[in-house]
């Protein structure tokens, strides 16, 4: 049974290393392809999320296979994170320039710039979801992929432009509204921030 759980892992590595073009077994063989590989086989994330992580750019996932393939696969998600990435940047979402701060008391500060905005959020183990609650925005749900040194937050594409017009004093009728089209393009598709643990 140990020995089919290696495989296992070992096979999802070279899968998570091909789709990130790895260029060698060290890379293979690295902390956060080890981490990723085991959430794939697993189910699981293997990292606490407490701690302070910058935005680096888009995070898109599609909630099946089956809806990546009809969108057009790895191509159509590319294309999405960067039309994704060129409209956060129009309302000050660009790398370095946002922050979320995760507290082990189940407290949050996130910063855009100099706007800081404090909540507190609980996190569903079995769900991978975590709910946000702004003090004053209602509570949002989003799933989070984490390893010790990345973490995917994912909204639904309605609650990301919520939370965007939220945080950003710049955003405009016209950047929200590309944002919900972007969305609209690519049903079954989740939205949101890629970061990475300071």
């Amino acid at each position: 049974m140990k020995r089919f759980i290696f495989w296992q892992l070992f096979v999802a590595a070279v899968f998570m290393t091909t789709n990130s073009q790895a260029q060698s077994l060290k890379d293979l063989f690295n902390k956060g392809n080890i981490e990723k590989a085991v959430n794939a086989v697993t189910g699981k994330n293997t990292a606490d999320m407490t701690g302070t992580w910058s935005f680096t750019g888009s995070a898109i996932e599609f909630e099946s296979d089956n809806l990546l393939q009809k969108a057009g696969g790895a191509v159509a998600a590319t294309t999405a994170e960067k039309k994704l990435d060129e409209q956060l940047a129009k309302v000050g979402i660009r790398a370095g320039q946002m922050t979320f701060t995760f507290n082990a008391d189940s407290t949050f500060c996130a910063k855009l710039g100099q706007k800081n905005m404090k909540g507190s959020y609980s996190y569903n183990a079995s769900t991978h979801k975590v709910n946000l609650k702004f003090a004053k925005l209602i509570g949002m749900n989003a799933k989070m992929n984490c390893t010790s040194d990345n973490m995917d937050l994912l909204f639904e594409s309605d609650k990301l432009l919520k939370l965007i017009t939220f945080l950003s004093s710049k955003s405009s009728n016209a950047t929200l509204k590309s944002i919900g089209s972007l969305a609209d393009s690519y049903d079954g598709m989740m939205l949101g921030f890629s970061l990475r643990k300071q």
